[in-house]
């Protein structure tokens, strides 16, 4: 129900610039007895303090400042529970009173030259009287059946009617208010009505869905930012609407970013989380979603607030990392074995090759190294070579070989560079170990960076679908 939908307005944030000198704000509440009060905003996926205001001779809290505040649905937090109720701050409403009662501001909030919050409490105050109705009507739905159902549908329906023809006066009539952008921003998208399989009826309502999204959004409006469901909105399009690979997403966030771009401040709180969420995933391959983003606006000098040298750092990183995306030629090296001999990674002849940088000092490799031998006993004789590659150079060496041997582990390929000479810590961008990089018979990466016990698992997965590939190839070509 649209009025279930719109349960979110018992939180709101929004911003705008202000024409006026500063703010005050007035509050008196009755039955409040502390003495102190406090102004809070959302920001992105979180909440701030932006004031504090403490209780005068009049009985009354004063938030002021020399600055306007940004605009949006503000909370008015209470102690010591931190109960809080919202008021709108717009362009021109930065000095106003409100009085209201500690029990139940929703419906006993009083504005003075604040029309926007007086319509956005009117409006609340309709939805607190329809939402018992509604209640009881989805109670009864619970248990009904036949025509007693259908009775209680048909009420539902004209509830929803009603709500509905109430939130499009109220915004054809005050298009300009913030009340009428949030209740616009939150109105619920309605599908065609698809013909076909039930499969076929969910993919298009999804890719309806995806193309829609925010048609009732105007993500280019800088008050977005600082409401409580932008971010959900943003994360639940990029994170769920979205088949996850890495050029799917970053298609996706390209979308949202070219939205956001005239809102600046918003432009840049997304592109900052996105750039670090994607830093920190875990997620395979999803660095390449970062490299996107490094690439097509950190280098392009997009990132104006970014301090030179944190800059410098960050493209440098996406420098390191792009040569060892999923997909690409692993990087050629030339190692050499215990007596010396010559080897470079791309002569290594296999139908996969698993690439594993270890260290003998190292405990997360000491507790890798089990799982390793089980991985190459299991697959040894399907066309695996493992590669394993010791980052230890010049007298440390020497505790290579002792690893290997006491721990008889030399049935697969041990490599060295005694003095570094391919570069491959800087090359492969190891920057701690163990690291695993699984390879095809042209060693373009397939995965990487995946635990030594999650091996064989990847291993068995990619060799299936490579099966299915080939399978799905010759019936093609017979098909012919």
């Amino acid at each position: 129900m649209r009025l279930l939908l719109l349960s979110f307005l018992s939180c709101f944030f929004l911003t705008t610039a202000s024409a006026q000198d500063g703010y005050r704000i007035e509050v008196e509440i009755d039955g409040y007895n502390e003495q102190e009060l406090y102004l809070g905003e959302h920001f992105g996926q979180k909440q701030y303090l932006k004031d504090t205001a403490y209780v005068n001779d009049d009985g009354r809290f004063v938030f002021s400042g020399e600055e306007p505040l940004p605009g949006g649905v503000y909370l008015v937090v209470m102690a010591p529970d931190n109960n809080y109720f919202q008021l709108l701050i717009t362009e021109d409403e930065q000095r106003f009173r409100l009085k209201t009662e500690a029990a139940n501001p929703s419906l006993t909030s009083e504005f003075e030259n604040a029309p926007d919050n007086t319509l956005f409490y009117e409006y609340m105050r309709f939805l607190e009287k329809k939402k018992p109705e509604a209640d009881e009507l989805s109670k009864a739905m619970e248990t009904a059946t036949g025509k007693e159902k259908e009775k209680l549908q048909a009420k539902r329906e004209k509830l929803d009617a009603e709500v509905s023809k109430y939130q499009t006066e109220l915004i054809s009539q005050h298009p300009n208010t913030l009340t009428a952008a949030i209740i616009q921003a939150n109105l619920p998208l309605t599908p065609p009505e698809y013909e076909g399989s039930e499969e076929e009826v969910q993919r298009k309502r999804w890719m309806y869905t995806r193309q829609h999204y925010f048609d009732n959004i105007d993500l280019g409006d800088p008050r977005m930012l600082r409401t409580p469901f932008l971010f959900q909105r943003i994360d639940y399009y990029v994170n769920k609407l979205q088949i996850q690979h890495p050029d799917t997403l970053a298609v996706a966030i390209d979308e949202v970013l070219a939205q956001l771009k005239p809102a600046e401040e918003s432009f840049q709180y997304y592109l900052i989380h996105f750039l670090n969420e994607y830093a920190r995933s875990k997620i395979v391959g999803m660095d390449a979603v970062y490299v996107h983003l490094v690439n097509e606006y950190y280098a392009k000098g997009l990132a104006p607030w970014t301090e030179e040298e944190q800059l410098e750092k960050i493209i440098d990183n996406a420098k390191a990392l792009e040569p060892l995306l999923i997909g690409k030629t692993a990087p050629d090296i030339r190692l050499e074995t215990r007596d010396g001999k010559p080897v470079n990674l791309h002569d290594v002849d296999a139908k996969y090759t698993v690439l594993y940088f270890w260290r003998y000092d190292c405990g997360h490799c000491k507790k890798s190294s089990p799982d390793m031998k089980a991985f190459y006993d299991e697959f040894k004789d399907k066309g695996v070579e493992l590669v394993a590659v010791c980052a230890k150079f010049t007298d440390e060496i020497k505790g290579c070989w002792d690893y290997v041997d006491e721990n008889e582990i030399g049935d697969w390929m041990h490599l060295v560079d005694t003095y570094h000479r391919s570069r491959y810590m800087k090359v492969y961008d190891i920057k701690s170990t163990p690291q695993l990089y699984i390879l095809d018979k042209d060693k373009k990466i397939l995965s990487k960076k995946i635990g030594a016990e999650q091996l064989g698992e990847v291993m068995q997965r990619i060799m299936e679908m490579d099966e299915q590939k080939a399978a799905e190839a010759e019936s093609s070509n017979q098909g012919k």
